[in-house]
């Protein structure tokens, strides 16, 4: 800390030169006086700025008063000072010759000169976080607003913040060391040993069961083991509009406040949009609409490890602790995926059901102002051992479905009006009106179960797919596949036509799952 009190004291003297400095810039720089010739004048009146502030006998004391107004502006004023100013002259003959007071004509071109007082730079402390910027009068501002931007985590005081030299910079830039106080106690026991005594091993477990069992306050030291900001602060000395200095009360308030920040989420084992969005205060319409591309909806499926964009309410100085706690809790035990490489991705099958479990722990917990980031468990003491959740999982991605023609949809999925007599009221597939001999083809690889004559259908083709669904083509022209022969996906089985119970040329097609129809425009791509 010697070294900051040096800087300081440097950068203080360098503030009283400056003032020095603007001092003598005032006198050099004052405008002369313009001096109005008048042959025989028993008086001289004195113009400042177009305002007569007095008159004298001889112009020669005009000078010595108006340098005596500006020294008291000069005074007044800590930083960079100019003064525009017109001082005339002008000699006059009177007959009585009355003069004024040297300090009334003093004080009058003291009051012209202050309101034509120009302000220019005044010297100041810029806090800079990330692009945040505000301007402070002294360090001890600057110091006091730090200090309040942790005093939330820390309400008791026992840590400060100092500014200390960046070396990383090569101007003069100071930025944060955030120390405790008090000085620390050191634990007893710090960092586990593992000892060979006689070819065994005393166990790590052994030394922390042996320190619990006397007294756990003094096997380890709890409360907070570090703070610091998370966003790197810098601090410089700078010349600013001194309408640009802040008041400590406004620069604790811009930089403590929070407002809403872009952040990413990680998907993690049962997260849903509902209860993403209740973790993070948000609503499910926020989540969709920051998302659109990856979530379109509602419905949209989440994996885990997906990374997704949310609010997230911040300050400008963000504060990251880490304190050393104990505590006891119910705990599950992480779930244990058993792969099968011959299943689908959307299969899956529990093998064993979890059971909780309970245990003591010492953990060293990491915030990010009030946002949980990390534990790091340092010991536990394990009462009830927690059972996995045991799942089997398939690996192969599950097959597509695209669109077995392109044309018109003439009638969609779903309640309608019959067409005509014998036709169904609700509309079991899609139609897609294409001219007769349309090639129609397979919506996703599998087994053709039937093809031939199928009543209402006509003639139709049925397919059953890896994945457990099945797809129907049915009012065709002609078939060109058979029952049991395997077919890839967007292969030739059919020519689309206007058999069975139809209006006109059209392909009707169907998906089933678990024997079902559902609408098959939701698995089309």
């Amino acid at each position: 800390m010697s070294f900051f009190t040096k800087y300081v004291n440097i950068i203080k003297y360098s503030h009283y030169l400056a003032m020095l400095v603007t001092a003598l810039l005032i006198f050099v720089c004052a405008p002369g006086l313009q001096k109005v010739e008048d042959k025989g004048s028993n008086k001289v009146s004195i113009f400042v700025n177009g305002t007569q502030v007095g008159t004298v006998k001889d112009a020669s004391e005009a000078e010595g008063m108006i340098m005596e107004a500006r020294r008291r502006i000069a005074a007044e004023n800590s930083g960079l000072v100019l003064v525009d100013s017109e001082v005339v002259l002008s000699g006059s003959t009177d007959v009585v010759g009355l003069v004024d007071d040297r300090q009334t004509i003093v004080d009058n071109i003291y009051n012209v000169f202050r309101e034509s007082v120009m302000k220019t730079k005044q010297p100041a402390y810029e806090v800079k976080i990330n692009e945040f910027t505000v301007n402070l009068k002294s360090i001890d501002d600057v110091i006091a607003l730090l200090n309040a931007s942790k005093a939330e985590y820390d309400p008791d005081s026992e840590w400060k913040v100092w500014l200390v030299t960046d070396n990383s910079r090569e101007l003069n830039v100071m930025t944060t060391k955030i120390e405790k106080v008090s000085e620390q106690k050191a634990p007893v026991i710090d960092k586990p040993v593992v000892f060979p005594r006689g070819g065994a091993l005393l166990k790590m477990e052994e030394i922390y069961d042996s320190a619990f069992s006397k007294n756990r306050e003094d096997a380890f030291e709890f409360g907070v083991r570090n703070i610091d900001f998370d966003e790197n602060v810098e601090v410089v000395q700078a010349y600013v509009d001194g309408d640009k200095i802040s008041t400590l009360e406004d620069a604790i308030e811009a930089v403590t406040k929070t407002s809403e920040r872009n952040k990413i989420y990680e998907v993690v084992a049962g997260d849903t949009l509902g209860a993403i969005a209740q973790k993070n205060d948000m609503s499910i319409e926020d989540i969709i609409k920051l998302n659109s591309a990856s979530i379109p909806n509602e419905s949209a499926m989440l994996r885990v490890g997906d990374e997704i964009t949310i609010f997230s309410p911040e300050p400008e100085l963000s504060v990251v602790r880490t304190e050393r706690r104990y505590y006891e809790e119910n705990y599950d035990a992480e779930v244990v995926y058993i792969d099968e490489d011959e299943w689908y991705t959307n299969h899956t099958e529990i093998i064993q059901q979890p059971v909780t479990g309970y245990r003591k722990v010492v953990a060293d917990v990491t915030y990010r102002n009030a946002e949980l980031v990390n534990t790091d468990i340092l010991y536990e003491n394990v009462t009830v051992k927690a059972v996995s959740k045991i799942i089997k999982r398939g690996t192969k991605i599950p097959p597509t479905y695209i669109y077995p023609v392109w044309g018109r949809i003439s009638s969609g999925f779903g309640k309608r009006k019959a067409p005509k007599k014998g036709a169904s009221t609700y509309h079991k597939g899609v139609d897609f009106a294409v001219p007769i001999g349309t090639a129609v083809m397979a919506s996703c690889g599998g087994t053709v179960t039937r093809a031939g004559w199928g009543s209402g259908y006509g003639y139709c083709v049925y397919i059953q797919h890896p994945d457990g669904r099945s797809t129907r083509y049915g009012h065709l022209s002609k078939v060109l596949v058979k029952a049991g022969q395997s077919v890839s996906q967007g292969q030739k089985i059919a020519l689309s036509g206007n058999t069975g119970v139809s209006t006109g040329p059209h392909l009707h097609f169907e998906i089933l799952i678990g024997g079902g129809q559902v609408n098959p425009l939701k698995y089309l791509q």
